[in-house]
């Protein structure tokens, strides 16, 4: 008798749909006169990217979390490894970065709400989500050591995952591509 997924076969499966979150809403765009199908689909691509920007987030913070537990616990020359200096500067970076990367996909699922256009704001937090997740979860390897490659400890999981979210809803090169694009048409951020 087959058996349910484990949530780790799940999560892969999941994966595996092209950074996609099964389950997720889908964005509803009716059509009416005012609204064309490229307006359609570009609102459904603004989606999926502030859905991979959350999901980069989610890997971001599970590898810090570890890494934080990790470092607390595993000591060398008589303290916790966090206090070294390089494994400090490790830790304050991906909290760092970690936190702009929420800011900027808050801010782009805030505008969304609104009902505004964030083609441009959805691409930013996808790159910069999803990038932070990448370094984040290198990081976590490093701070780990040995044991950031054996299956037994989720850091080699997130090292796996990290990549998936800088080609789903559209590779990174193409999110610059966007945001320069947005940016030339615009004249700016904010004009």
């Amino acid at each position: 008798m087959p058996t349910a997924p484990s949530d780790h076969q799940a999560h892969q499966q999941d994966l595996r749909q092209g950074g996609r979150i099964t389950g997720a809403p889908s964005t509803s765009c009716p059509r009416t006169s005012s609204s064309s199908s490229a307006q359609c689909e570009g609102e459904r691509a603004e989606t999926g990217r502030l859905l991979v920007a959350a999901r980069a987030l989610g890997v971001g913070r599970a590898a810090l979390e570890d890494s934080l537990a990790y470092a607390q616990e595993r000591e060398t020359f008589g303290k916790p490894i966090w206090q070294h200096h390089s494994v400090g500067s490790y830790l304050a970076d991906m909290a760092t970065s970690l936190t702009a990367a929420r800011q900027l996909t808050l801010c782009a699922a805030q505008e969304a709400d609104a009902g505004r256009r964030v083609d441009t704001e959805a691409g930013m937090a996808k790159l910069f989500a999803s990038e932070t997740a990448m370094q984040i979860a290198f990081d976590a390897a490093r701070i780990h050591g040995g044991y950031g490659y054996p299956t037994e400890f989720d850091v080699e999981r997130y090292f796996r995952d990290a990549p998936l979210m800088i080609v789903g809803e559209g590779t990174n090169e193409i999110q610059r591509n966007v945001i320069a694009s947005r940016l030339g048409k615009r004249g700016g951020l904010d004009a």
